[in-house]
């Protein structure tokens, strides 16, 4: 009997703990119900957090948000637009020429040797509190020279007791450009970097000769290392001289490579003994951002911290014209950010993800294909709405077109496919109409995209939509939207490149044309199978030549392919950053290290490109632009295929959500209505209690008679 009670005891407090307004599933502890805490999830983890070697998705997530670059992207406005983030303005540079004289605004680029950006800094800036900011009662940093047994019982950042913190000064910023330099860190942009910024190249080899001379020694101090490029002109303020003219660089000054590390941060976390531990930069960010790393375990969970130091920025109180429709600018000019800490947990399968979010425990979601139909519907003019299981929730739905183009490229030093001549510019046009991107786009990516008429996506300047934009190679404008041209006028422009009904006209052999791709992957052979069919609907026969990604790579560098697959993510939102990978110069085989895989060159198009790419978004500069175009759709040497679009789901109580491609510090613009969120929580996670009620019934069927047994035979003994 005594074993039944304890048995019964615990059901009957499971079936009266709803009432004590707890919830069952909760994943997360009760000291954060009601909290001003964002939650959201990640799969991949960041492997680099140093802003001189970070540069993937994964992790500007987080980097984002934790330093601050001189210029950042205004949170709401398209085309992107650069403001200042810790700078009192967005610089212009100034221009000179070799002899040192100084050049008006708009001179050619020709003439332009140098272009100097002058940086000043808003006062007062503060870093986030860390120990590297610590200072003993002399104003010496406390924890220098750590001997080991100091260090024996530090294991992550906040095993240091004592923190400081000091003021933003411009030389923090001349620190960080020369760790672009440091042989140890083999930042990604290095290349690029010595190329533009005067004396950076020399600075690395000066770097690279130190390091072999002493290469045990644990800290370089880069200010005993002259940067002629860089000078700091008083404590806010410093200057950066360019070679040439290079209009682009005020976006690179909006990437957290142009974030500010100080130099006693640098020495802390190069003492002996730190790097064990995973006490380094590169796992313990340092900031003026709004917020700061305060667990890291990328396995698992990190979490992000308000810094108690930020402040100074507000709420944008202007943006596109559907923004305040749509509630973006209701919290004009309140100070940032709004959202106390945010819990990045990692999520290595799709279904708990999703689950986890219909059940509120992530505020933010996107659409897998598993989950796709449960969240979207089509309707039958192509239009994308929310299901009724999601809006009853009060689920948003938030797309976007990224900053993305992907393609088809023709290698145009092939004897077939290649060439500037009509007649294999023909060639390209006719299997650029028989590929049915559209119904690729809805069949393979659920609508989540749109066919691309030029390298340029939405929201970089020059992209135009509607019959401005129109691929006339390609579509025909009819009823007011483009309409892809019929596979009879393919097979026309076929017949006329030499090759009717897909045979050659003199010989009369089969066109067989070879697509390289990397393979794998889930429904890549029906992908596959589907592009083998659009170029047999002229009479073209494809070998899909499949291989692994160092192979791929390696025909690309040599020129060993006939066709390909490629996509190319803004690096910055300037019609350079995609127009460049077909200027002639950057081809892959001629130029090493060159991105225009196809090997296009055209002198036309490449002359139009030196001009274009030196000067301001002015519209001498659209009509550049759509000369360029004009010539690239002609040519043909890509396909354009599709720019990606973007899914996001979002629960009523998120404020302030709007996607961004290239602006990427977005949490501080984020608003959370908590109290809602666990209101909502708990009535979409009620307990089934039949279960355990069914339960506990079976047990007192089990019980009941063993207990009318038991009470009968004592009685009987009593008698």
């Amino acid at each position: 009997m005594r074993d039944a009670l304890k048995l019964l005891l615990p059901l009957l407090a499971l079936l009266l703990l709803p009432a004590c307004g707890e919830v069952w599933n909760d994943p997360y502890p009760p000291r954060e119900a009601g909290a001003n805490i964002l939650y959201t999830a990640f799969t991949e983890r960041p492997k680099h957090l140093d802003p001189a070697q970070s540069y993937t998705e994964d992790e500007i997530t987080f980097t984002a948000q934790i330093y601050q670059p001189p210029l950042q992207y205004h949170y709401l406005k398209r085309p992107y637009t650069l403001i200042p983030a810790t700078v009192e303005r967005v610089p212009e540079p100034e221009l000179y020429d070799a002899r040192g004289r100084r050049l008006p605004a708009g001179a050619p680029a020709e003439q332009v040797a140098e272009s100097v950006y002058e940086l000043q800094l808003k006062p007062g800036i503060r870093y986030q509190p860390h120990p590297a900011f610590a200072l003993d009662d002399r104003g010496r940093p406390l924890y220098l020279d750590l001997s080991p047994a100091e260090l024996q019982d530090k294991f992550v950042i906040g095993d240091f007791p004592h923190t400081g913190s000091r003021t933003l000064r411009a030389e923090d910023y001349i620190y960080q450009i020369k760790r672009l330099a440091h042989p140890r860190l083999h930042s990604p942009i290095f290349g690029m970097m010595a190329e533009k910024i005067v004396g950076l190249k020399e600075l690395g080899q000066a770097l690279e000769a130190a390091h072999k001379a002493k290469p045990d020694q644990p800290w370089l101090d880069l200010d005993a290392f002259p940067l002629e490029g860089v000078q700091q002109v008083d404590e806010l303020t410093w200057r950066i001289r360019i070679k040439g003219r290079y209009p682009q660089f005020a976006y690179w000054l909006a990437m957290p490579f142009f974030a500010p590390v100080p130099r006693e941060v640098d020495r802390f976390f190069s003492q002996p003994g730190m790097a064990e531990k995973n006490l380094t930069l590169d796992w313990w960010p340092v900031g003026t951002g709004p917020y700061m790393l305060t667990e890291n375990d990328p396995n698992r969970r990190m979490v992000l911290t308000r810094n108690p130091y930020f402040q100074g920025e507000t709420y944008p109180c202007e943006g596109e014209p559907e923004d305040e429709a749509a509630g973006l600018l209701v919290d004009c000019g309140k100070p940032l950010p709004f959202i106390d800490q945010a819990v990045f947990t990692r999520e290595k399968e799709a279904i708990p993800y999703w689950n986890k979010f219909l059940q509120g425990y992530y505020d933010a979601s996107g659409i897998g294909s598993d989950s796709f139909d449960q969240a979207v519907r089509i309707n039958v003019g192509g239009e994308v709405a929310l299901t009724e299981e999601m809006q009853a929730k009060g689920i948003r739905l938030l797309t976007s077109v990224r900053a993305s183009t992907f393609y088809l490229g023709f290698n145009m030093l092939d004897p077939v496919v290649g060439g500037n001549q009509e007649q294999a510019a023909k060639l390209r046009q006719a299997i650029s109409i028989a590929i049915d991107q559209e119904e690729f786009i809805s069949i393979f990516m659920n609508g989540r995209g749109i066919p691309a008429m030029s390298p340029l996506p939405p929201g970089i300047f020059g992209f135009e939509a509607g019959q401005a934009g129109l691929n006339p190679y390609v579509y025909d404008w009819v009823d007011g939207k483009p309409k892809r041209k019929t596979v009879e006028e393919a097979r026309r422009l076929l017949a006329e490149a030499g090759w009717p009904n897909g045979r050659h006209a003199r010989t009369g052999e089969p066109l067989v044309l070879n697509l390289d791709t990397t393979g794998g992957g889930l429904g890549e052979k029906n992908r596959l199978d589907w592009l083998t069919r659009q170029f047999q609907k002229i009479g073209v026969q494809l070998v899909v030549r499949a291989t692994d990604f160092n192979r791929f790579q390696d025909k690309l560098e040599t020129g060993a392919v006939q066709i390909f697959f490629l996509g190319w993510n803004a690096d910055y939102p300037d019609p350079e950053n995609f127009l460049f990978l077909l200027h002639g110069p950057e081809g892959r085989v001629r130029h090493q290290g060159g991105q225009n895989s196809a090997n296009y060159q055209n002198p036309a198009y490449d002359r139009l490109f030196l001009q274009m790419k030196a000067m301001e978004n002015t519209p001498e500069r659209l009509d550049l632009i759509r000369a360029m175009n004009r010539i690239l759709q002609h040519d043909a040497p890509w396909i354009y295929a599709f720019h990606p679009k973007t899914y996001v789901l979002t629960h009523a109580w998120l404020k302030n959500r709007k996607p961004s491609d290239v602006g990427n510090n977005t949490l501080k613009y984020q608003r959370l209505d908590y109290q809602q969120r666990q209101r909502l929580r708990a009535e979409w996670n009620q307990p089934e209690r039949w279960p355990l009620l069914l339960l506990l019934g079976s047990i007192l069927l089990l019980v009941a008679p063993i207990a009318w047994l038991y009470r009968r035979r004592e009685r009987q003994r009593a008698v």
